[in-house]
């Protein structure tokens, strides 16, 4: 029977690691949001007014983890460095056509400098809360080993699906 309808519907779980290979402890992650930078676009021949996007030019992007615990992995994030951070996880999607669950491998990879770390609060018997707030320099977002989404806000790369809109300013800037 052939793939007619996929339900996608959670993640199964998922895996922290730094550097590649190193498995951090614990964590909850909030990942970043992607915001465009706009300016407001009127004037003659325009019914009112449009925030235009700028291409390839987004706001801060931030990573946030939330360790169970104070421990040497969230200290560690806060030295004053880029951290090569990969999130790996599993997706499970239903295929109504076939009946079948199908896991889906997700990977977000970010390079992130330390901008806040949060030690949390000690009460017995209970996690400290303790947390990395972290500012996203690249991102890339791979699902099934395809690319979906790579901003790299250094080198000038903010691909999403398919297309990579700053290489026309690469072109341009002879870069």
């Amino acid at each position: 029977m052939a793939t007619t309808n996929i339900v996608r519907d959670k993640l199964i779980n998922y895996e922290v690691f730094v550097a590649g290979s190193r498995k951090l402890g614990t964590a909850d992650v909030t990942l970043s949001s992607i915001e465009y930078k706009t300016t407001t676009l009127s004037g003659a021949g325009i019914g009112g007014e449009i925030e235009m996007p700028t291409p390839g030019q987004t706001g801060s992007m931030e990573v946030e983890l939330n360790w169970r615990t104070i421990n040497v992995d969230n200290a560690a994030l806060l030295a004053m460095k880029a951290h090569d951070l990969e999130f790996r996880g599993a997706n499970e999607n239903y295929d109504a056509g076939t009946g079948e669950i199908i896991t889906e491998a997700v990977k977000v990879n970010v390079r992130a400098l330390p901008k806040k770390g949060d030690l949390g609060t000690l009460k017995p018997a209970d996690h400290t809360g303790t947390k990395s707030t972290m500012e996203v320099i690249y991102l890339k977002e791979t699902i099934d080993g395809k690319r979906v989404i790579e901003i790299d806000k250094m080198n000038y790369i903010h691909y999403v699906d398919g297309t990579d809109y700053m290489a026309p300013v690469r072109k341009a800037l002879g870069l």
